[in-house]
This record gives structure tokens, sequence and C-alpha cells, in this order.
């Protein structure tokens, strides 16, 4: 039995999210790969761990979507791959 949704298009799900748990700085998706990984990995920005701010970086990035310019998308995806390897480090 399929399950219907509300609404028109219910792949839109992430405009609807509407948490409010962390506040990363204003800007913070603008600035380089480095600083974006070093700024959601500390307790600050992401107080249960790097592996949060992992989650708000991918989430940033679905939610921008086609608006994305590829140098962009290319600086957040290098910022994804810093932000992984300072879990993995912390986890071992």
């Amino acid at each position: 039995m399929k399950r219907r949704t509300s609404g028109k298009n219910p792949k839109r799900w992430v405009a609807k999210v509407e948490t409010d748990s962390t506040h990363p700085s204003q800007g913070l998706f603008t600035k380089s790969a480095s600083m974006i990984a070093g700024a959601l990995a500390s307790r600050k920005v992401s107080p249960k761990g790097p592996s949060s701010g992992m989650r708000m970086l991918t989430y940033f990035i679905y939610r921008a979507g086609r608006s994305l310019s590829a140098k962009r998308r290319a600086e957040l995806e290098r910022a994804k791959s810093l932000l992984s390897k300072r879990i993995h480090r912390t986890a071992a």
C-alpha cells in the first residue's frame, strides 16, 4: 500500500526543515574549505562532535541544489573531505 504525502512535491521535504540546534557563523559556507571544516568541527558550532558538522555541511549542499556554482560546490566537497579526515582521526 502506497502512502500519500501532502503537498505538491514530496521531494521538497528539505524545505520544511526548521532546526535551530546549532549556530554556525554568518557566511561560514562562503569561506575556504579549511575554515569551513575547522569551524564545523568545533564544539561551539557542533556540540555533538564533528559528525554533526558533517551532517550540517551535507544538508547545506543538498539544500543549495542547482544554485551552487561548480567552483563553490568543489570547495564545499573539499571541506567535506577535510572534515571526514578529521572525524577519522578523532575516532582512531
